[in-house]
């Protein structure tokens, strides 16, 4: 009996440690050595500034709060954190031994996505801290590596909103791109224009759409998202999607009268770009949100603009002929040049959606940049013409990073709208563009859309587990791994990502049961 009991804590402490060296996304280079790091109930660690948020994180995340001892000598530490100015922004090195953990980087941003590692290498049996020997050397595939949740169609809590820059920093990500103003809802205050956020913010009728965020909640979400090296890029869509604003401001439209607000999709209500008095207004909303954000990126929108008033509009159709524009997407080209300009002002680059590049005339400034998403209806025509214009690029292809697409038809998504994690794994657009290393590539977004009512309840299961993969596809540098493999290791951290606070749906289409609701 007494070696059964043996045998069975070994195979319990080997399917720990097993479990402690996955990590997602995957490392680049991973070398295990003999041996574990056995950490019991207190610690030593040398730091050079023991007060950084990545120090505290990792007490609390990796170490589980346990005492810690300062040592002011780095041989006698157990953990030592050291400065290597070597090391690119964004990488970190690992040196794991049975007598010591020393964790390499440059600066911040190296040292949290360490933090992120460790919290997925330790491992916790009869109370100690295990981590496996190893060396793991570790860098970025792309700059850029980002998360987008809608909340202009759906309005999510504050935690809520933590919750998913969590998720991204967790997962190695360093942008957040926040779409806050929607046809069913302007999310953010502005302090000129209260009405944008008292009006705007009410206009929606279905569950968990109405609210705004106040500026000092916003402020809130930019710090914790910076100690997590991550940066929130907010959206202002303009000149559509613009339906909740123009109920607050309906001078800002075309003709000055009350607009519809759609439940779904667009209309033709957008912004006018004739009138001076909108360019006004929109360039003092802006001045607003670069005080609240300081990321270096301000996105624009520009996507799903219909041309139907424009086409009927006094303003508009003067504005064209004295700018002596083509027509009325020329007009939208002018329009957003001005706003990219004035953002240029104020040192911030503007990303517009790839909608305003799908046909050559009024330049944009030299701070644009273009967000490729619409692959299923225009393939990669926006990612070329961007790239021939060389206008750094965005890759948010619809097939398949979009994850409000679901695994199986749901309301307004047919079975063409849908893709499982092979699909995803095997087929992504945005994956294969980046493989092409054209430096105007900057990288990949995922986004999370809330068209038809994605409630919080429902963002989970349509994240996980198809976000690992495209985790993957932004971080990881080295040898693909073979989707057996790499669907194996899901399946063994499944768990470990429910004790995080995320709920996994299904991974497969034919692992789809066929009463599964989505809702």
């Amino acid at each position: 009996m007494r070696y059964l009991l043996l045998t069975v804590f070994f195979l319990v402490s080997f399917v720990v440690i097993a479990c402690g060296q996955i990590v997602f996304p995957s490392p680049n280079q991973v070398k295990i050595q003999k041996g574990n790091l056995n950490i019991g109930k207190n610690v030593s660690i040398y730091a050079e500034d023991t007060t950084t948020f990545y120090l505290s994180f990792f007490r609390t995340e990796v170490l589980r709060n346990i005492p810690v001892k300062w040592t002011k000598k780095a041989s006698k530490a157990e953990i030592y954190w050291v400065t290597d100015s070597s090391l690119s922004s964004e990488a970190y090195k690992i040196s794991i031994n049975p007598r010591q953990m020393v964790i390499a980087a440059s600066g911040k941003e190296g040292f949290t996505h360490a933090v992120q590692t460790l919290r997925q290498w330790v491992a916790d049996s009869a109370g100690n801290l295990i981590f496996a020997s190893v060396v793991i050397s570790d860098s970025p595939r792309v700059p850029w590596r980002c998360f987008l949740l809608d909340s202009g169609r759906q309005y999510q809590k504050i935690a809520t909103i933590k919750k998913y820059i969590d998720m991204a920093s967790l997962l190695k990500m360093n942008y957040f791109h926040w779409h806050l103003t929607e046809g069913l809802g302007w999310r953010i205050e502005i302090k000129r224009y209260p009405r944008l956020a008292q009006i705007g913010g009410t206009v929606g009728k279905g569950e968990e759409q109405q609210g705004f965020y106040t500026q000092a909640e916003i402020r809130e979400i930019v710090e914790y998202a910076a100690q997590r090296n991550i940066t929130v890029v907010p959206e202002i869509d303009m000149p559509g999607h613009a339906e909740a604003a123009l109920s607050a401001y309906p001078e800002l439209s075309c003709f000055g009268l009350p607009v519809e607000v759609p439940e779904y999709g667009f209309t033709p209500n957008i912004f006018c770009a004739g009138k001076e008095e909108v360019l006004h207004f929109l360039k003092n909303v802006l001045d607003e949100v670069c005080t609240l954000f300081p990321s270096p990126y301000i996105h624009l929108g520009g996507d799903e603009a219909p041309k139907d008033n424009w086409n009927k509009c006094p303003d508009c159709q003067q504005r064209i002929t004295a700018m002596n524009l083509k027509n009325s997407h020329d007009l939208q080209l002018w329009f957003s040049a001005q706003m990219a300009a004035y953002l240029k002002l104020k040192g911030r680059q503007a990303i517009f959606w790839g909608d305003v590049v799908y046909h050559d005339g009024y330049p944009l400034p030299d701070n644009t940049v273009i967000q490729w998403w619409n692959f299923r209806g225009h393939k990669d025509l926006a990612l070329r013409n961007a790239l021939r214009l060389r206008y750094p690029v965005i890759c948010s292809s619809n097939y398949y990073t979009y994850l409000n697409f679901p695994l199986i038809p749901w309301k307004g998504y047919a079975k063409e709208r849908t893709f499982d994690l092979k699909d995803v794994y095997y087929n992504n657009p945005s994956d294969k563009v980046i493989d092409e290393k054209n430096p105007l590539v900057l990288g990949m977004t995922c986004a999370l859309w809330t068209d038809d009512g994605v409630t919080e309840r429902m963002i989970d299961r349509r994240l996980f587990p198809r976000i690992l993969a495209l985790a993957e596809q932004m971080w990881h540098q080295g040898e693909v791994l073979d989707f057996t493999r790499f669907y194996q290791n899901i399946l063994q951290r499944e768990q470990w990502f429910g004790q995080m606070g995320f709920e996994f749906g299904p991974a497969l289409k034919s692992g789809v049961k066929e009463d599964y609701k989505w809702d």
